[in-house]
């Protein structure tokens, strides 16, 4: 027995060992639970979980190369809800400032500072976010972009410091250009038989967001306080958070090689002086922005004296007339300027946007009628202009679209930024007809700087390459653009010297459906397209290699 209890009796004190060492382990890992818990409060573990939260992508969402995501109408519309209700957060406070001053306690030249804060906010985030949109995940990206600035939209609607107020109105507009990161997205994504109606949509989701932010907080604020629009204006943000993150595709980065900063901001100036179609872009874009708003700036003095005297509310739902102008821009678009060369387009709607102002200019200060004609043609004219601009730039290189999007952008900014100044600087000297006569100009320089150059030509100025109108990349000899809108055949010619890039070519192929290669000489030198129909590029835009803009 004895002999037997010394072997039994080493297993047990082994056991009792390891239970012991057990024990321990437990108690350290709860322990570590308990740390945790205590911790997970901390701003470090917030700021984690919001993080994953955001980088994570629904199965539905991801991406897949074998097995692309449709680029779908509900898609598109979610889209142009997301900018509507993202440009309007700006413009909420310009028909409520006088309420602002007396709120806050300061003057009308103190609080007009609001607006202008905000217009510097959103030129900033133009010109230093908007570029990385050509770097980082388009997803990720938009998701902070909105949160950042549904985060900040809390301290708008509690704040009670109008230095703070001021301030967090720049940095607020400056998160605001997740709109300018999908319309490059939408120009990539939608097939070429309805880029134009899928931009145009985008574009009124834009322009109706500028027009209802207006209507909305001038009727919602002669009723209740100016914080429930602003209350409002957050919880359209995180809705409109919510709705992207369960469905906006993960889409790739379009150079997931990476590219320094610096140079990638440089590279905006190189790309526009290269291309000539955008440099006709951006000064018919940045001519055409000042009449939308020296009309809506000046709108406001003409119908509140005489012989008018509208009240504000009255004034306020005039922009109505403007949104029902705008549901007009995308079957238009489908129907007009999916069939023709973006530039045919870009003219007809700079003669709409003329006749227009000039209606409205000459018979505003005796019949109402005068401003509402023009508020439909001009809305209207402007949409299908802008639209058309696009069509067309985005064609210029596939892997620069948010680069090449922020210098047409900016040039529309300041454009906005020319009507509002010259507008009321005008009106304050002679009237209506006075300002009115500037908008005139604006849109004879614009018609007169799109008729400089022709849908074909390859250099800066001339018509060579033909007058025809319509695309020659649709129908025709077998030129039909697939309905997923892919290529057929596609193909991009290289100058002699340059070794193709599989990965560059393939990208600017995606956006061309065309039979052949597109033979043409350098473009500074005016060299004429080849004149076979295979050679012609789509959607009238000129054939620039990929060295021109690189």
């Amino acid at each position: 027995m004895v002999a037997d209890s010394s072997p039994s009796g080493q297993p047990d004190r082994d056991t009792a060992t390891e239970l012991k060492i057990d024990d321990a382990k437990n108690k350290t890992a709860e322990d570590k639970k308990m740390n945790g818990e205590r911790t997970s409060s901390s701003p470090s573990s917030i700021w984690q979980r919001v993080l994953s939260v955001l980088l994570y992508t629904p199965e539905r969402c991801r991406w897949d190369p074998d097995k692309p995501i449709e680029f779908s109408m509900a898609l598109n519309l979610l889209f142009a809800f997301a900018a509507c209700f993202t440009v309007a957060s700006l413009y909420y406070s310009h028909p409520i400032l006088n309420i602002l001053a007396e709120d806050f306690g300061v003057t009308y030249e103190q609080v007009s500072i609001v607006p202008t804060l905000a217009q510097a906010g959103y030129a900033a985030g133009l010109l230093f976010l908007c570029p990385l949109g050509d770097l980082f995940k388009r997803r990720i990206f938009v998701l902070s972009l909105v949160w950042i600035t549904g985060t900040v939209w809390i301290g708008l609607c509690l704040t009670t410091s109008f230095p703070a107020f001021a301030a967090l109105s720049f940095i607020n507009a400056a998160t605001t250009v997740t709109p300018q990161l999908m319309l490059p997205l939408v120009g990539e994504l939608a097939p070429p038989h309805r880029r134009a109606t899928a931009l145009s949509i985008m574009s009124s989701g834009l322009l109706l967001g500028i027009l209802i932010a207006r209507v909305l907080s001038g009727t919602v604020t002669n009723f209740v306080s100016w914080r429930v629009i602003y209350w409002i204006g957050f919880g359209l943000q995180y809705l409109i958070l919510i709705l992207l993150w369960f469905f906006m595709p993960d889409y790739p980065s379009t150079n997931p090689s990476g590219l320094n900063y610096f140079r990638m901001l440089w590279s905006i100036v190189t790309i526009t002086y290269r291309s000539p179609v955008l440099v006709q872009a951006c000064i018919v874009g940045m001519l055409t922005s000042a009449t939308f708003t020296n009309y809506w700036t000046t709108l406001t003095f003409l119908l509140s004296g005489e012989p008018y005297n509208f009240s504000s509310l009255v004034i306020g739902l005039f922009g109505f007339i403007g949104i029902a102008a705008m549901c007009l821009g995308p079957p238009y678009s489908r129907v007009v300027i999916d069939r023709l060369t973006p530039l045919i387009s870009t003219i007809i709607g700079e003669i709409i946007c003329l006749i227009g102002i000039t209606i409205g200019t000459y018979t505003g200060t005796f019949t109402i009628a005068g401003p509402i004609v023009q508020a439909v043609l001009m809305d209207f004219g402007m949409q299908t202009s802008q639209t058309a601009n696009r069509t067309s730039i985005y064609q210029i290189d596939s892997k620069a679209r948010n680069r090449i999007n922020t210098a047409y952008m900016v040039s529309v900014f300041c454009g906005q930024l020319i009507g509002t100044s010259v507008g009321n600087h005008l009106y304050a000297e002679g009237g209506w007809v006075h300002s009115g006569n500037a908008s005139v100009g604006f849109i004879a320089g614009a018609l007169a700087i799109s008729l400089v150059r022709g849908p074909w030509e390859n250099g800066w100025v001339g018509w060579r390459g033909g007058w025809g109108w319509r695309r020659r990349d649709l129908g025709g000899k077998g030129k039909d653009v697939e309905k997923s809108g892919g290529v057929k055949d596609g193909a991009v010619s290289e100058k002699k010297g340059d070794e193709p890039e599989r990965a560059q070519e393939t990208a600017i192929a995606d956006e061309m459906s065309m039979d052949g290669p597109t033979e043409h000489g350098d473009s500074e030198k005016g060299t004429e397209l080849d004149s076979r129909e295979d050679g012609k590029p789509e959607d009238g835009h000129e054939n620039t290699t990929k060295d021109e803009v690189r």
